[in-house]
């Protein structure tokens, strides 16, 4: 009995892959610092808005990640095939921009954070960091990388272990997340919207939809639309992955925000620019054991993030000019796919070499994103509703209500980001 216990438990984590890393990869060293703030400045005023994104999240994944598998196309070449062009190159290219300015804030705040723990330049290490995680690309097989990332979202249980010596109030903090605590004013629009912008980010549909296909050539099947008897398995195996690695998501972005609530807005401190900032407060706060668990998970989510920004650009650029690209493919082979990747990282990382300031580029990258994010959306939903597109396996009623349900939240976050900025 253990034996079959200890087998269906590995079957199981082994059945996790896109939806966990993609997850993972959505609290990256950025959005860690978002939730920073968000926690500093309100406390626990804005946890209910992690109960309400949720579902919202793992709606729109699971979109992105059965418009993968059932066509065995990316969201961009499902765009190229259904779709006009101009639509295509309007949302790649806002992606590009998007990816690159996240890439330089995240990189930015990998060095920051190894600077504070061991000293040295944070340029520098901004620098080696976009190279590491370059070469690693390229380099490693799907197979390797796919057990790499894997491997790397264990970075986030730091912050599991930084919300239990961060002394939270529970009772508090979990009545919060029942109990709205509603402000009318333009700095909780604000930070409501950033939250809903770092949890429902374009790159993560890019990605998750292009990992589906890689796991599909690994182990050598048919896209489900060629294939619809294996689709009920493949459907289950989607809904696990995608609901444990958003809810690990969310679980974490909690953690952050109820760390610092408890921390820095406890003792007055209530503006973060950047993650590392943060790290950088809860020194003399909460104890060295903190400050190196936030700064250490700070540079772990950064070589989990960092790869799928960089891998959502290429999957979305080749796709677009109607080429192929993959992890598994050899570099002469897929020179466009290695070039965006090793572009737009260098890009990235070099923004802070010219003056351009991390978290200013940040604030900039949400105006991207909350551009492209609903309209990119409402795009997905129309080839996953496809029948020329996903066969007989176009989304139920269900998963149609609430995709859209998301598009339209998202929809009214962005058009009231972009009401304040403007």
């Amino acid at each position: 009995m253990a034996a079959r216990n200890r087998s269906g438990l590995g079957q199981w984590l082994r059945a996790l892959g896109p939806g966990l890393v993609t997850g993972a990869a959505d609290d990256d060293p950025s959005g860690i610092g978002t939730h920073s703030q968000v926690g500093a400045e309100f406390g626990y005023a804005l946890s209910w808005t992690f109960v309400l994104s949720f579902p919202l999240m793992v709606a729109i994944q699971l979109v992105a990640a059965e418009i993968g598998r059932v066509t065995g196309a990316g969201i961009a070449r499902n765009l190229r095939r259904h779709y006009p062009r101009a639509v295509l190159v309007a949302m790649v290219a806002l992606l590009l921009v998007a990816n690159i300015v996240n890439l330089g804030a995240d990189l930015a705040a990998m060095g920051a954070a190894l600077a504070l723990i061991a000293g040295g330049n944070a340029a520098l290490y901004t620098l080696l960091f976009g190279i590491v995680c370059v070469i690693a690309e390229v380099a490693l097989s799907y197979r390797r990388y796919a057990e790499l990332l894997k491997w790397t979202t264990l970075s986030l249980f730091t912050y599991v272990a930084v919300v239990m010596v961060a002394g939270v109030p529970w009772g508090q903090a979990l009545a919060s997340l029942v109990v709205p605590d509603i402000r009318w004013n333009a700095a909780y629009a604000t930070a409501l919207v950033a939250i809903l912008g770092t949890t429902i980010s374009p790159y993560l549909f890019f990605w998750q939809a292009a990992q589906e296909i890689e796991e599909q050539h690994r182990h050598h099947a048919k896209p489900l639309c060629v294939t619809p008897a294996d689709a009920p398995a493949e459907m289950r195996r989607i809904r696990t992955d995608t609901l444990v690695g958003m809810g690990f998501s969310t679980l974490v972005s909690l953690a952050i925000v109820f760390a610092t609530a408890a921390t820095l807005h406890a003792h007055g401190i209530r503006d973060i620019a950047t993650s590392a900032d943060a790290a950088q407060a809860l020194r003399p706060i909460a104890g060295d054991l903190a400050f190196a668990l936030f700064a250490l998970g700070i540079i772990g989510t950064g070589l989990l993030a960092v790869p799928v920004l960089a891998g959502s650009a290429a999957y979305a650029m080749v796709e677009m000019v109607g080429l192929s690209g993959s992890l598994d493919a050899r570099l002469r082979d897929a020179r466009l796919f290695y070039g965006t990747i090793a572009a737009t990282t260098l890009a990235g990382a070099a923004l802070q070499t010219v003056g351009v300031d991390p978290a200013r580029a940040l604030y900039w990258a949400a105006v991207v994103n909350g551009v492209l994010a609903a309209p990119l959306m409402a795009m997905m939903m129309l080839i996953a509703r496809n029948p020329r597109a996903m066969g007989r396996l176009t989304l139920g009623p269900w998963q149609t209500a609430l995709g859209w349900a998301a598009t339209l939240v998202m929809a009214a976050a962005s058009a009231l980001f972009l009401y304040m900025v403007i």
